[in-house]
């Protein structure tokens, strides 16, 4: 017998209580607010100085979406239906907000980098376009051993490229002309906002409910989609992360994509998306496992792995011909942290603090790792998912987990969990029925005698 858990449902219920307060606006006010005060806190505090000038102007954004959704709350209490206080208008907004408080500073500090700035973007820009060069001039975008062992002391942490073959097409632009367009970042954001234009298609073009679709169930699912967009795009991690480094929008956009594309019933798509992803970065590369097996639950398991495991191999394999030694320093010993130097990736999350503080550290948080690692396997051997929404719920939690435990990570991978655990609610799709979702995405049911 099915058992309904009372505080499951009161979690739930508050959420959606929070979420549809004001038609939505309540939280968007508070997350332009809050997004207003980091950017600001952000602009005095920060050692990084491209952090400093993002705070800058993106406190500014954030402001001006903070009193626009004031005044679509002072207008709804008179007009609770005026089109200015409406999904759409709330999509305006957030659109806004990106410009304002992302692609602006991501431009601004590519124009100042062009004019001559060396403080107008992070190390990741540097790295992707100096991949860029070498792949178009020796057919790999990394450095072997020797080269790296024989650059400066201080240049040799530059001299590697810890991304998976596909990002240096990002930092191709650069290397055949050089002027503020062609900065990497300014391709990560054409990447991500194309693929997330892309994966809002796909989301849209599903039905929102089994029957014919009615107008109450395409707006809960519209600003289900319109909140995860806002995560990937305004949230502040995000913005930061896309206008002065940028490299890991292109790659949570594709993750985003594929599994609307699971929710789509679109499993060959989807295993393109994320293979595309994991062409790009390792961090996509747990995203493809579980959306595999998930793939298992639909009979099309084959269909997910051919692009999610294909397409990062046919991205490996030219750079393994051309330098196998390269690609196993860079993708592999270096990550691992047993490059020449090594990752100044040292945020205090847990795994980094047990590393640091504790004798054998590293051991008992790699041991920590695996347990979480062991666990979700053994979780997605009993109880595969069966739906988008339990899908990126364990993709999710799983990063979360592993960012807190891992010895060298950095705050802004934060942006992964954040995101998946934000699109998730957009991801139902009429099949997915109410016990079978429940007892799919552990969201609050036992079963008992």
């Amino acid at each position: 017998m099915i058992v309904d858990d009372p505080t499951a449902h009161r979690s739930r219920w508050h959420w959606r209580t929070l979420d549809n307060a004001a038609g939505g606006l309540a939280l968007d006010l508070g997350l332009y607010a809050v997004s207003a005060t980091f950017a600001a806190i952000t602009a005095v505090t920060s050692t990084l100085l491209p952090h400093r000038a993002w705070g800058a102007v993106a406190s500014v954004g954030y402001l001006l979406a903070t009193l626009t959704v004031i005044a679509q709350l002072l207008l709804r209490r008179r007009s609770p239906t005026s089109r200015l206080t409406g999904l759409p208008a709330r999509w305006a907004v957030t659109g806004l907000a990106w410009a304002t408080t992302t692609l602006l500073p991501l431009a601004w500090q590519s124009i100042d980098r062009a004019g001559g700035r060396t403080d107008r973007a992070q190390e990741e820009v540097l790295v992707v376009e100096q991949a860029g060069s070498r792949l178009l001039e020796h057919g790999t975008p990394y450095l072997g051993p020797d080269a790296i062992a024989a650059l400066p002391p201080g240049e040799q942490l530059m001299g590697y490229t810890p991304y998976q073959p596909g990002m240096a097409m990002f930092g191709l632009p650069r290397a055949l002309l050089d002027t503020w367009w062609t900065d990497s970042r300014v391709w990560f954001a054409v990447g991500t906002a194309l693929v997330l234009a892309l994966a809002v298609a796909a989301m849209r073009r599903t039905p929102a409910t089994a029957g014919q679709a009615t107008t109450a169930a395409t707006h809960r699912r519209d600003a289900a989609l319109l909140r995860g967009v806002q995560a990937a795009t305004v949230l502040p991690i995000c913005a930061l992360t896309l206008a002065t480094g940028g490299d890991d929008l292109p790659v949570l956009a594709l993750c985003l994509l594929a599994l609307a594309f699971a929710a789509a019933d679109r499993p060959g798509r989807a295993g393109l998306a994320v293979g595309l992803a994991g062409a790009l970065k390792l961090f996509a590369w747990p995203v493809a496992l579980v959306l595999i097996v998930w793939g298992l639950t639909r009979r099309a398991g084959t269909r997910v792995a051919v692009g999610a495991i294909g397409l990062p191999i046919a991205a490996l394999l030219p750079a393994l011909l051309v330098d196998r030694d390269a690609l196993t320093e860079n993708v592999l010993r270096f990550p691992l942290g047993h490059g020449l130097v090594t990752s100044p990736a040292q945020s205090p999350f847990p795994g980094y603090l047990i590393a640091s503080a504790l004798p054998a550290g590293r051991l008992i948080a790699a041991g920590l790792l695996v347990a979480v690692g062991v666990a979700i396997a053994v979780r997605l051997a009993r109880r595969p998912p069966r739906t988008a929404v339990a899908t990126a719920l364990i993709c999710g939690y799983g990063l979360l987990a592993a960012i807190v435990l891992m010895p060298s990570t950095r705050f802004g991978y934060l942006l992964y969990p954040l995101a998946l655990l934000t699109w998730a609610p957009a991801l139902h799709r009429p099949g997915d029925t109410p016990t079978a979702a429940a007892a799919d995405e552990g969201s609050g049911r036992t079963t008992s005698a």
